[in-house]
């Protein structure tokens, strides 16, 4: 998502809604919603990259910095909004490093088979960095894969991908109602075909907040 996307022309759901932050513990909330605002930043390379060869480049330097963040965090450059936020909340903590991985999985993928497996690994990735069962966030991956495509076939391929996907059970989720929440919400946008229908999301939202089904 680059910086003039706004919430209503964005396709995949985000933690960082207050319908959604609200179901993750307050003590985890700093983390959480830099940690998708990191995946946001990544998002948003992949929608600038031109050239295959310059996003690389600018994913090896996030690389680079998550693998610092874990094992030396005071070594950090200074200036960087969203790196301070990281340092703030994930200094000394490993694995975000595999996000920038899948995030360059679909920056490279070059059919439809490696735009699914590399959308839906970037989804479950996100999820076990959020603290769930990366299972739980392969359907949502391939809906934001679908946002990430300049192509509409190549959307429109991830859109059906998504609407396909089998829903996890809620077993998965266990207490991360969070994370829930983002499955079944992209559940719904996919079997809309990628369209918008706020009410409805709302009105899903808030039965899943309040009974979880």
């Amino acid at each position: 998502m680059t910086a003039d996307r706004t919430p209503e022309t964005t396709i995949y759901p985000d933690i960082r809604d207050p319908r959604v932050m609200v179901a993750v513990p307050r003590e985890r909330r700093a983390a959480i919603a830099t940690l998708w605002a990191f995946a946001e930043r990544l998002t948003g390379l992949l929608h600038d990259a031109r050239e295959p060869l310059i996003g690389q480049i600018k994913l090896a330097w996030w690389r680079d910095m998550t693998a610092m963040l874990a094992r030396d965090p005071e070594g950090l450059p200074k200036g960087e909004p969203l790196l301070a936020e990281l340092t703030a909340t994930w200094a000394g903590q490993g694995g975000l490093d595999t996000l920038v991985d899948a995030a360059e999985g679909m920056l490279l993928a070059e059919n439809a088979d490696d735009r699914r497996a590399a959308a839906a690994d970037f989804g479950a990735r996100l999820f076990a960095l959020s603290g769930g069962d990366g299972d739980g966030g392969r359907r949502w991956g391939l809906l934001w894969g679908a946002s990430v495509q300049t192509g509409a076939q190549e959307a429109r391929e991830l859109l059906i991908a998504a609407h396909d996907c089998a829903p996890p059970s809620r077993s998965i989720f266990a207490a991360n109602r969070a994370l829930l929440m983002l499955d079944r919400w992209a559940g719904a946008i996919a079997r809309n075909h990628g369209e918008r229908r706020w009410r409805s999301e709302g009105l899903l939202l808030l039965r899943l907040g309040l009974i979880g089904r």
